[in-house]
């Protein structure tokens, strides 16, 4: 594919950390392969996550493509960059069509992007885990790398203002070791066990990060933060989908 859009867009975001002095601190890059698809399956804590964690693997020199929601291509402004960087519009509703797009991506040889908890984490802790990633890497017998973000919320997240030029904040992405789901094993039983990977990598990007202020709102409940507990943040998610069923 024709990468005019998504070099630049990468050069800019660098320009823009150096900017603001975000220090970002990587830890298991190698882990994504140089050749080759993969699937990177990162929690979602942001709506600029897609942004950190495709920067797991350029050490290795590649670009990830990833699944987002149409509303996001559909944008006057953010819509043209993510065609033109190759990402993947998931429609909710029929979702066949970007599966079969991200299995050819994946086929190619791409690395494609995926926020498998599907929306953000109000609580900053991993939700349930859906199959889509599990099952891609199945059928298509490439890796599953996990990715945890930590420290992106601070910037703009679900319910907080935007607080998209910040300084020197802090930024943890670890990336895990890759696993190969093979076709008939049990998706559940992978769900599980990337749920628990995913955990215990947020967990440690929690207890590391260089600010650990008490009572902050960007630390979850269990780390002493003001976040809404997960039971709490499942309730603000209802309501959020009934308000917006209503809407319609």
């Amino acid at each position: 594919m024709a990468e005019i859009v998504y070099p630049p867009v990468i050069a800019a975001a660098r320009t823009l950390f150096r900017m603001l002095d975000i220090r970002i601190q990587m830890e298991g890059t190698e882990h994504v392969p140089r050749t080759g698809g993969a699937v990177l399956v990162s929690n979602h804590i942001s709506y600029l996550d897609f942004i950190f964690a495709g920067f797991a693997a350029l050490p290795s020199k590649r670009l990830v493509r990833f699944m987002a929601k149409e509303d996001v291509f559909e944008h006057r402004i953010s819509g043209p960059l993510m065609r033109g960087m190759h990402h993947i519009p998931v429609d909710r509703g029929a979702g066949a069509s970007s599966y079969a797009t991200a299995l050819r991506m994946l086929k190619a040889g791409e690395v494609v992007g995926v926020f498998a908890e599907a929306t953000i984490s109000r609580s900053f802790t991993v939700k349930e885990i859906k199959s889509g990633a599990i099952r891609m890497a199945q059928a298509t017998k490439t890796p599953l790398i996990p990715v945890a973000l930590w420290g992106s919320q601070r910037f703009w997240t679900k319910g907080r203002p935007k607080a998209l030029f910040q300084r020197h904040v802090p930024l943890t992405i670890i990336v895990g070791e890759p696993v190969y789901p093979k076709r008939g094993e049990d998706v559940d039983q992978h769900a599980a066990d990337l749920h628990a990977r995913m955990s215990e990598m947020v967990d440690r990007a929690q207890r590391t990060y260089p600010e650990v202020p008490p009572g902050v709102w960007w630390q979850p409940a269990h780390l002493g933060g003001t976040a809404p507990t997960p039971e709490e943040a499942a309730a603000l998610d209802a309501a959020e989908v009934e308000a917006r069923g209503k809407e319609e």
